[in-house]
């Protein structure tokens, strides 16, 4: 805008220069003078009372310059009402030119204002409709809390009967040991169970985290173990790969657990059979945020993460649910077959251990899960030898 008005004073005052020019060489012509109108009007866009009375200002003083020419005799009077007429219309124009240009000026700032304020009611409506979902939600969840918490009651006592019928079942004679094997992963599966259920399954009651800095493969092999054979079953690939000198990781062994299960089992419902899901384990630099957010959990963290990304080769999801897989209820699945609170509560779990869990998904090609936790880079343990 600052060029605009540039231009447009330069062009005024060659007009200006032109009709000055022109009076100097024909005075008695007080036609000429009334060119001092453009100036104005030009001078008037720039919407700057200062410029304007400096402008009127000069074309009265040019025009009243052409008296000082010499006329002939009796025409001098003539001449000074001839010019008065001018500058007077001069004058009316400057007016008129500023007052109309000021008029635009407040109806610009008034649909200025305007604009301003409904993008302030529809930025108010936004979060009006965000409260509104923020309200449904915590309603849906004190719901869920309280049908849980009844259910909880109803089925504590048959698992504690199956419970007890396990542990006679290992103290069987004729249980061979690959059978105990089998026994003792159902007994902590039953004991698993029995926790969340106390937990009572809802985000306003479980049971906050209590991380401590463990070796990777200590939280991974278990849930692999425990879903390896649902993999078989469904003749799906499951690799695991977890390589040497990673960090310690900072993990609640039995909250991670629930999160790598929830996250292999959506995996395995996703991937049709002879697909392939891989557990790819590995660590890296931790950004400055990542850094932030995990020293407010674990103030020993190196200035790294660890990350265990699952990737399946299933059916992948659209976009449109992908930005809502976080979202309590939210489900792909058909009816009966998942509650929609896996990834939700999933994604609290890790960000109460201090880090992120990230979905990409794209579909027809599958559906990567990224898991990222804070890392304690350790020293390795020299061996000294002795004489």
């Amino acid at each position: 805008m600052l060029k605009q008005n540039r231009i447009v004073l330069a062009i005024a005052g060659a007009v200006f220069v032109a009709i000055v020019a022109l009076e100097m060489a024909a005075p008695v012509n007080v036609v000429g003078a009334y060119g001092f109108v453009l100036p104005i009007l030009l001078v008037a866009t720039v919407r700057s009372r200062s410029l304007m009375l400096v402008t009127v200002v000069a074309c009265i003083v040019a025009t009243y310059l052409g008296l000082m020419q010499p006329t002939k005799p009796g025409r001098f009077q003539a001449a000074v009402i001839n010019r008065s007429v001018v500058a007077g219309v001069l004058l009316v124009v400057a007016y008129i030119g500023m007052t109309w240009e000021e008029r635009k000026t407040r109806e610009e700032a008034a649909r200025a204002a305007l604009a301003q304020e409904t993008e302030n009611l529809l930025r108010a409506n936004t979060q009006l409709v965000d409260a509104k979902d923020q309200l449904n939600r915590s309603e849906r969840l004190a719901a869920v809390g309280q049908l849980v918490a009844s259910v909880a009651h109803e089925v504590g006592t048959p698992l504690h009967s199956i419970a007890w019928h396990v542990q006679a079942l290992a103290e069987d004679p004729g249980v061979t040991p690959e059978m105990k094997k089998r026994v003792a992963v159902i007994d902590e599966q039953l004991t698993r169970v029995v926790r969340i259920i106390q937990d009572l399954l809802s985000s306003t009651r479980q049971r906050q985290p209590e991380p401590t800095w463990l070796p990777v493969e200590q939280v991974i092999s278990q849930a692999a173990v425990l879903m390896e054979p649902a993999f078989h079953a469904k003749e799906i690939a499951m690799t695991v790969e977890i390589p040497g000198n990673l960090p310690l990781v900072w993990a609640d062994m039995e909250k991670m657990h629930q999160v790598l299960v929830n996250v292999l089992a959506n995996a395995l419902a996703a991937t049709p059979p002879h697909g392939a899901v891989s557990m790819l384990v590995g660590s890296r630099a931790a950004s400055s945020e990542e850094l932030d957010r995990g020293r407010r959990v674990a103030d020993t963290m190196s200035p790294l993460v660890v990350t265990v990304a699952v990737r399946d080769t299933g059916c992948g999801m659209p976009e449109a649910d992908v930005q809502k897989a976080f979202e309590p209820f939210f489900t792909t699945k058909a009816v009966g077959k998942g509650t929609g609170l896996g990834l939700f509560l999933s994604r609290e779990t890790v960000l109460a251990h201090g880090g992120s869990l990230l979905l990409e998904s794209e579909t027809g090609r599958g559906t990567t899960v990224t898991v990222t936790l804070p890392g304690l880079k350790t020293e390795p343990t020299r061996v000294t030898e002795r004489d």
